[in-house]
């Protein structure tokens, strides 16, 4: 990890720059791949995962005995486990849901909003390097109580040309209605123009890599919705002189072995304690299984010292990290300065993974500093709000007026009229 001791705001910019690709060959790139599924469906999508997954695929779509074989695969105490992350993410997004409200904005005039799912969805859950079915909960689990009719997965298969057993267990208990062996670019192309195996969605949720991130982004010039731009993670840790430096090796290492394009960036109140973390980084490294990958995303990673804690929490903001973990002497007086952040963690005891798992909140999360803009997934995201109003006879005398006045001053004279027409039978 590179160290940088109390820099200056002018250096903050390139501090906060994440790991990318070059970004006129990965735009290119994803490119040719839509346009390919766009014109040749399934056949484009077999010779894409020949390609970059080095596995023939004859039938797409998993079936009911391979989802069936999967959940009994599966030891008990992962089933369980999964079952009760489940039941804590259904209960935190369940109390997201709101009552529709109508409100007089006038006398005789009433408006409200009503939630109504988004009909068919579709959710992209990463594969390559680790089976991630902890997304198809976080993603699932609020199109589920949305009440979204079609729930479609993609994920890539592995190369024997299967699908994680613990994805499919996820994706059953949560409802999704059809799983497709289907990864990167190529399942995000699938799942907006559709083929003759995939239906075509709405809008699209899911993490993955740049590839896939940049694919999300592109199909949105096709008029399909995504949840956000959510490409490879990252997590900021802010410690002082009270925090454990063995906590937050662990947490660091945590978000580090996700990718080699994830990154972390400790800040640091108290730079006595950066040899004693380095140390600790170097003796858990050695035992992770995923080291290789860990180190090369370590090299891409920081560590920001500053003297000051305004200083450092202004650093946070304009970095606005995915994940957020505050170890200071007072987690939640620091919290209430951050204004920039995808989720926030709270003092020693409060690690990252919880949060990828099992706490109730959602992981899918703005990453390379889109928190100064989005919010993470939540229940909403599977739902769009229509606005209605309805006026009675008086209602209408009370506003119509206005309107008049109003539209008249905008030149738009047919808006005039159309109120015109109705109050002069009203006389």
């Amino acid at each position: 990890m590179k160290v940088f001791e109390s820099p200056s705001r002018e250096s903050w910019q390139s501090l906060t720059e994440r790991p990318q690709l070059e970004l006129g060959f990965l735009e290119s790139a994803v490119r040719n791949i839509l346009n390919r599924v766009k014109k040749s469906g399934d056949t484009a999508l077999r010779e894409l995962t020949a390609q970059f997954d080095k596995i023939s695929i004859a039938r797409f779509q998993v079936s009911e005995s391979e989802i069936s074989e999967a959940v009994q695969s599966l030891k008990p105490s992962l089933r369980s486990s999964i079952e009760t992350a489940a039941a804590n993410i259904a209960k935190f997004h369940s109390a997201q849901k709101r009552d529709v409200q109508e409100i007089q904005t006038t006398e005789g005039v009433v408006c409200w909003r009503k939630p109504v799912a988004i009909e068919k969805v579709g959710i992209y859950i990463p594969g390559g390097t680790a089976p991630l079915f902890s997304t198809v909960l976080m993603l699932g689990t609020p199109a589920k109580l949305a009440g979204c009719k079609e729930v479609v997965l993609c994920t890539p298969p592995d190369k024997n040309g299967k699908i994680n057993p613990a994805i499919l267990f996820a994706a059953k208990l949560v409802g999704v209605t059809k799983i497709f062996k289907i990864g990167g670019a190529q399942a995000i192309a699938a799942l907006t123009y559709g083929t003759e195996s995939v239906p075509s969605v709405y809008k699209i949720f899911g993490p993955g890599n740049q590839y896939v991130t940049k694919a999300k982004q592109l199909v949105t010039e096709e008029g399909v919705a995504i949840d956000m731009p959510a490409g490879p993670s990252e997590v900021l840790v802010l410690a002082d002189n009270t925090s454990n430096p063995k906590y937050i090796a662990a947490d660091l290492l945590s978000q580090a072995e996700h990718g080699e394009d994830s990154q972390v960036v400790l800040v640091l109140l108290e730079s006595s304690l950066k040899e004693k973390i380095l140390n600790e980084i170097d003796r858990q490294l050695a035992s992770l299984p995923r080291k290789a990958i860990a180190e090369r995303a370590l090299a891409n990673s920081r560590i920001v010292t500053f003297k000051n804690l305004q200083e450092a929490v202004a650093f946070v903001n304009t970095y606005a990290p995915e994940h957020l973990i505050i170890n200071t002497n007072d987690p939640e007086s620091v919290a209430s300065q951050v204004v920039n952040a995808g989720s926030v963690f709270l003092g020693n005891y409060s690690p990252e993974a919880v949060g990828d798992y099992a706490s109730g909140t959602n992981h899918t999360l703005p990453t390379n500093g889109y928190a100064k803009a989005y919010a993470g997934v939540s229940l909403e995201s599977f739902m769009k709000y229509i606005t209605f109003q309805k006026l009675t006879r008086e209602g209408l005398k009370n506003l119509g007026p206005i309107v008049e006045e109003m539209a008249e001053a905008e030149e738009l004279i047919g808006h005039k009229m159309a109120i015109r027409v109705r109050l002069e039978d009203l006389k």
